[in-house]
């Protein structure tokens, strides 16, 4: 399959859209954080804070099985290369943007860790706590410090990057897997269970494994990513993301009172369906607004920072949530501000000191993205 100009395009703006939306998510500031499909946000529901996890918790969750998609069907798009030269390029686009960053958000909370303030807003985070007495990088043991680096980055977003790479690594037997008849239908038996189960490990997570391997599959088949089909017409699929989306907000904030535990599961299953509503609306349905920003340059300048800006915004914006939420607390709608401003102000100065760096020292930038936006 040839991709169309339009079509390549759309992936670099879906990617780009993807991150900043990550941005958004990981900005969530809600009374309880640790956000799941089935998190319970844990106070009265009010219009802001409705919006603020419809949002984050709804109709921004499409973005990581979107770019697991893109990323099985770009990978698979060059199989003619050399399978251990692929893996060589990707242990440079992947494996050491990953190492790097993970070393410098330990780095950067171990800085924060020397003033007390700084402290203080690492220990509110619980990014790098171990338990009720060890909730610093400080704390750590070497072989924990290790660990974290390796395996359980403080910015936390690394974990797509990890995931990602073992794909790639797996990418012979996923290909078998999803190109031969038999195999098949049992190999995505099991991606799909793993996925509705919400289950996952260090290396495998069945978000991942799924859409990444869907990716792959829609690119050695006929399916058709140009237009929908008669049952992927995007109206009624939007309809229907909207819609449940602002269902599962609702029973997240009321549904516990009138069906108590019951509501997880329906939770979880909301979740699912709102993603894949999501794919389909937003990939079929959204032409028009993707042909108007391709063809505007600034939003294609923008666009190669998408890297940069998904590398550096977390472990800092959860650290600068409660900061910006005292900050603008004499303000109406303080959580609702800073869901806005915070992200928004960390994705300028990502672009910013990107822009700086690729102009100072295009190598170093080169090595912290993996070459991209070179």
């Amino acid at each position: 399959m040839v991709l169309s100009d339009f079509v390549s395009r759309k992936f670099r703006f879906w990617s780009f859209v993807s991150m900043v939306l990550l941005v958004f998510v990981h900005g969530y500031n809600l009374d309880i954080r640790y956000m799941q499909p089935w998190t319970l946000p844990g106070q009265n529901m009010s219009f802001t804070a409705f919006t603020e996890y419809f949002l984050a918790n709804g109709i921004f969750r499409f973005r990581i099985p979107m770019l697991f998609i893109i990323s099985g069907f770009l990978y698979a798009l060059h199989d003619q290369k050399p399978y251990k030269q692929r893996i060589k390029k990707r242990l440079k686009t992947l494996l050491v943007p990953y190492l790097i960053w993970s070393a410098l958000g330990i780095l950067l909370t171990y800085l924060l860790e020397v003033f007390p303030g700084g402290r203080e807003m690492v220990a509110n985070s619980h990014i790098v706590q171990i338990d009720d007495s060890r909730q610093l990088i400080h704390d750590y043991h070497w072989y924990e410090l290790l660990f974290r680096w390796l395996f359980l980055p403080v910015p936390y977003q690394l974990w797509f990057i990890r995931v990602l790479l073992v794909y790639n690594l797996a990418y012979p037997a996923i290909l078998w897997c999803v190109t031969n008849a038999k195999a098949r239908w049992i190999f995505f038996s099991v991606a799909l269970l793993l996925w509705l189960g919400t289950m996952g490990f260090v290396f495998f997570e069945g978000e991942g494994l799924l859409f990444f391997s869907l990716g792959v599959w829609m690119q050695k088949s006929d399916f058709n990513i140009d237009s929908p089909g008669r049952l992927l017409r995007p109206s009624w699929w939007a309809l229907a993301f909207v819609s449940l989306a602002a269902l599962k907000t609702f029973l997240a904030f009321r549904g516990e009172a009138f069906m108590g535990s019951a509501v997880v599961p329906v939770l979880i299953l909301l979740h699912k369906i709102v993603v894949l509503t999501g794919l389909i609306s937003c990939w079929y349905g959204l032409d028009r607004m993707v042909l108007w920003f391709i063809n505007r340059r600034w939003f294609v300048n923008l666009s190669a920072f998408a890297f940069i800006i998904y590398a550096v915004h977390a472990p800092l914006v959860a650290y600068l949530i409660n900061p910006a939420i005292t900050l603008l607390d004499p303000l109406p709608g303080t959580r609702i501000l800073t869901f806005v401003f915070l992200p928004l102000s960390i994705i300028l100065a990502a672009i910013i000191s990107g822009t700086v760096l690729r102009k100072i020292s295009p190598y170093i930038y080169g090595l912290l993205t993996g070459g991209r936006g070179l």
